[in-house]
């Protein structure tokens, strides 16, 4: 170890201004530049220059327009993004929510608009389902300043904490809606965070509120810290079908469950690379939809984050292009046959979407198809697919050929980034079908999308791992994630084991290892647990008590009960050992103090929505005054007394017993909707609370 002293590189480091405040970050959990905050611009931060020769040129030169829209586009680029909106779509009061939107701050601006002041009313997507989605073209500087806007946009900050509505970039919301998800899909959202895809997904599963989706949703991240920003988006929605995991996207574990076809487990049946997980009672998950909302270099967000103006640089996306094309891969192997995938990206750069789809196409020889989504999406603007591109080096040197591609810049520029060449086989893969939203088509960011469908089984995966025995007839994990990760067959890269040769044998796989937060365990009750009849007693419960898990090591202190489907029950209980699940469940009984009640569980307000269809029992129904009784009530440690309530309420208090309660609102509003309100309440003995968190109580 030298003698020399030892540098402070702290010290080197520039402090961050304290007049700056707290770090601000925009709805999808991104670090806002400090110079586009209205602090930062008060200590004299210069805007950022919204200018690239480079980023010109490279994009003039792959007519992704045309040319006399050019300009037009730029122009839209150097401006902020509107603000845009959307409601979700499963809850009960949604078309209730959206009456009360229109009818009074809709109507307001409207109003404000006919007197002569100068308003911009927000405009309803077309092509977003059922009215739920709208876009407020201006900015949210404009929005934070005027009045009129600034009333708007704390109401929705409040229904979004809520979970009733989203705000959402508008062409953030397109994905989803492409892959037409079914409450009976098993859906697959491989790289999730920050989580308004997924929570369109979520809502998709759920379209009949009445019943429980026998479908579900693995929603993953590679990125640890962002899983937990993920789950936060998600617990809002309160789905039992949901199950958020932590793995890198390209290298994607499968998902073990029973197989219904082969014979149950015994102590004779030998096990798969002694994984008890892929026994021959086992077989890999296969999903109905994925969604592969890749990584990227982002230029199509360069309104909401204009600091990549000065870092843009065309060599970013093709140092993007193996990683986006090795989570496609790995989405079309853990895809189920006849099932979707989706595969979008922020960015313009053909190299990070059509190149990707083009490979992935000619690799797969026919398995996987490009579907045309233009004609779901009326009243879109968008261009096709580009059949034709060109690719640039570091220097903004142009290409149009791999021949012209110069040594040096061979190792940056690959074969497989330019379009494949003509023929019969490049015409048949229909990159047409592809879609690519520009900013000036309607004031949006830039997008593109991609679905394809898959038709059979792709080359690299028809080799079948052989088990212990050859007549079990298995097969689990047909491709190696490692293969899978840097991009060869399953076998390595080599040709498939021929028919009758066995393989030499493998070594024992290792453990993966789980990087960040050790979670708690998932511990589901037996069907036996004495609780099961307790709840069943008191609540009417009609869920099967193995369904309930808990998150605590000591399995005797079952503080919390958080209730799942079977579909990811199957998922959690046997893949212990090789999915990293961050969280997964709703909250529907929390362990309560003995206040008199018969039952040692009360009902959890995070998952009232979902747990009233499956409990008969301790349902009350308030009025309006009712309602607005124990809302009001302001002193926490004094709920509203009985005798204030309706004699009909009062009539159903008396006959409920102390304790947990769930209390049901339900009317038609001023336009002759269904509006219905579920709360959890406690029934005291001369009293009754409702137990509602402060910003919610604005209903």
């Amino acid at each position: 170890m030298g003698a020399g002293k030892r540098k402070n590189y702290n010290k080197s480091r520039s402090k961050r201004p304290r007049q700056l405040g707290e770090k601000k970050f925009d709805e999808n959990g991104k670090l806002i530049d400090d110079r586009n905050t209205d602090e930062g611009r008060q200590l004299g931060y210069k805007d950022i220059v919204r200018e690239n020769q480079g980023f010109e040129d490279y994009y003039r030169a792959q007519h992704i327009c045309p040319d006399e829209e050019f300009e037009q586009m730029i122009k839209a680029l150097q401006l902020d993004l509107p603000a845009s909106f959307r409601i979700t779509g499963f809850r009960s009061q949604a078309k209730s929510l959206l009456n009360v939107i229109k009818g009074e701050y809709f109507k307001e601006m409207t109003d404000f608009e006919k007197q002569g002041g100068k308003v911009v009313v927000p405009k309803c997507l077309e092509w977003y389902p059922e009215q739920l989605a709208y876009q407020l073209n201006v900015t949210r500087k404009d929005i934070r300043r005027e009045e009129i806007y600034f009333k708007l946009h704390n109401f929705l900050i409040a229904e979004t904490e809520s979970g009733n509505t989203s705000r959402q970039e508008t062409v953030s919301m397109i994905p989803p809606l492409v892959l037409d998800v079914k409450p009976h899909h098993k859906v697959l959202d491989m790289c999730a965070a920050p989580g308004s895809k997924t929570g369109q997904l979520i809502e998709a599963l759920h379209q009949d509120e009445n019943e429980l989706p026998t479908g579900l949703l693995v929603a993953n991240d590679a990125d640890n810290s962002r899983c937990y920003m993920l789950t936060h988006q998600a617990k809002r929605l309160q789905s039992p079908c949901v199950l958020i995991t932590n793995h890198d996207a390209s290298i994607m574990p499968n998902f073990f469950i029973p197989d219904p076809n082969n014979a149950p487990k015994t102590d004779a049946t030998p096990k798969a690379e002694n994984d008890e997980a892929t026994g021959p009672s086992m077989k890999a998950l296969k999903f109905d939809r994925i969604l592969c909302d890749v990584p990227c270099t982002g230029d199509g967000t360069m309104r909401k984050n204009p600091d990549i103006w000065t870092k843009w640089n065309a060599c970013n996306g093709a140092n993007l292009h193996g990683v986006q094309f090795r989570i496609l891969k790995r989405g079309i192997e853990m895809l189920e046959i006849g099932g979707r995938i989706v595969y979008s990206t922020c960015s313009l750069n053909p190299v990070e979407d059509e190149a990707v789809i083009a490979r992935m196409l000619l690799e797969a020889e026919g398995c996987v198809e490009l579907v045309e989504i233009a004609d779901t999406l009326p009243g879109l603007g968008h261009t096709k697919g580009l059949t034709t591109w060109v690719t640039s080096d570091k220097k903004g040197n142009i290409y149009k050929s791999w021949d012209e591609v110069p040594e040096e810049a061979k190792t940056l520029v690959r074969p497989h980034m330019f379009p494949p060449p003509p023929g019969d086989n490049t015409d048949k893969l229909n990159l047409h079908k592809c879609i690519r939203i520009l900013p000036h088509q309607q004031n949006t960011g830039g997008f593109f999308v991609a679905l394809l469908e898959k038709k059979a089984q792709c080359p690299w995966e028809k080799q079948v791992k052989k088990f212990g025995n050859k007549t079990n007839g298995t097969e689990a994990n047909s491709t190696s994630n490692e293969a899978t990760a840097n991009g060869g067959a399953a076998n390595g890269g080599k040709e498939g084991t021929p028919e009758g040769s066995e393989e030499p044998p493998k070594k024992k796989p290792k453990v993966p290892k789980f990087f960040g937060f050790r979670e708690d365990p998932y511990i589901y009750l037996q069907k036996d647990d004495v609780i099961g009849p307790e709840l069943e007693a008191y609540y009417g419960l009609k869920l099967s008590i193995d369904l309930f898990l808990t998150r605590c090591k000591d399995e005797s202190k079952k503080n919390n009960l958080y209730f799942t489907t079977e579909a990811v029950k199957d998922i959690v209980e046997n893949n212990k050992e090789r999915v990293k699940i961050i969280n997964t469940g709703v909250k529907a009984f929390t362990k309560c103090e003995h206040k008199g009640s018969e039952c040692d569980y009360r009902i959890a307000q995070e998952g009232v929505l979902m747990l009233l269809n499956h409990i008969s029992k301790r349902k009350l129904y308030p009025s309006k005054s009712d309602m607005e009784t124990m809302l009001l009530n302001s002193d926490f440690d004094t709920p509203p007394e009985i005798n204030l309530m309706t004699e009909e309420f009062k009539k159903q208090l008396d006959e409920t017993s102390t304790g947990s309660v769930a209390l049901i609102f339900k009317d038609k509003d001023q336009f002759g909707c269904d509006l219905s309100v579920e709360i959890v309440g406690w029934k005291g003995k001369s009293s009754v609370r409702a137990y509602v968190p402060k910003n919610e109580r604005v209903h």
